[in-house]
């Protein structure tokens, strides 16, 4: 690399361009899908560190398992449309775990509605 940093930056803006030209209408919108699952699972942690600030301990609010879930349904369902094995394999594991807490959230809080009445 004995061009320098501008060479190498033009280069990565070149292949970028030749990515996005040689992608179909459907490709990019998948694309698209993908990115927005991956910024809604980013999130659960932003909300979560968040959450914790506030409270001077770590804590983990119900808004980050429907992140989680959120996020992983619509990364899973870029990896099915893209048939990505490691995608899918990674996403299903976790999708099952987020609905189980979402599950024993929703438990606990019906059993603590019942001891008010």
């Amino acid at each position: 690399m004995n061009q320098g940093f501008s060479y190498f930056f033009w280069h990565i803006v070149e292949a970028t361009q030749n990515y996005f030209n040689a992608m179909s209408g459907p490709d990019f919108t998948w694309l698209l899908v993908g990115l927005l699952g991956q910024v809604l699972f980013m999130m659960r942690f932003i909300v979560q560190w968040l959450h914790s600030e506030r409270h001077q301990k770590s804590l983990i609010p119900i808004s980050f398992w429907y992140f989680s879930l959120l996020g992983s349904v619509i990364v899973l369902a870029y990896g099915l449309h893209k048939t990505e094995l490691v995608i899918i394999v990674g996403q299903l594991p976790g999708t099952l775990v987020y609905v189980r807490n979402l599950m024993l959230i929703k438990n606990e809080k019906s059993k603590k509605d019942q001891k008010v009445i």
